[in-house]
């Protein structure tokens, strides 16, 4: 997983539960908090981040994967270079995804791993998808749809339906409202 997930996510614990919190969830996961935006790091790492900053805040994970999620979207979007004018909707920007985005973030790193879609139907009011990854962060690619819809002004009612225990395959239903 790349280093700007990790700065993202402190950034915003630090914004949002101050110092102190980010400071004591690193200890206790005896983190040193540093990474580089380009650097490769173990996704579980960012799990346990999680998982602490649960147990100190009474947050659910999800609730955090999802919060993080949602802002990480417009700095994802805004590193990507060449996204204006591939997408002018929610649906329309998932479906670059996997068409445009996954492929450019594989050219820039080679051992990149990202997350698949897999697309079941779509409609002019309804998309159906699968989200595909060994890392089980469905929850982030929620936050993620919802910032996207923010980002587009539109109004999406997202449905979240596990298909495998591990939640490394979850179909989500999106509907425009």
């Amino acid at each position: 997983m790349k280093g700007i997930i990790f700065a993202e996510f402190l950034e915003l614990v630090e914004d949002t539960f101050g110092l102190e919190t980010c400071q004591k969830m690193l200890d206790e996961n005896q983190n040193d908090g540093v990474y580089t935006a380009v650097g490769t790091y173990d996704h579980k790492d960012l799990v346990k981040l999680i998982v602490t900053l649960s147990k100190l805040t009474g947050i659910s994970a999800e609730d955090l994967q999802q919060v993080y999620g949602k802002s990480i979207f417009k700095t994802l979007y805004n590193s990507m270079p060449g996204l204006e004018g591939k997408a002018d909707s929610t649906f329309s920007f998932i479906n670059s995804v996997e068409e445009y985005i996954h492929i450019e973030v594989k050219k820039l790193y080679a051992n990149a791993n990202p997350p698949a879609f897999k697309f079941v139907s779509e409609t002019e009011t309804q998309l159906i998808m699968d989200y595909l990854s060994a890392r089980c962060m469905s929850h982030v690619c929620l936050g993620l749809i919802q910032g996207c819809a923010e980002h587009f002004n539109e109004t999406i009612e997202i449905n979240m339906e596990p298909m495998a225990d591990d939640q490394s395959e979850v179909r989500f239903t999106l509907t425009t409202v």
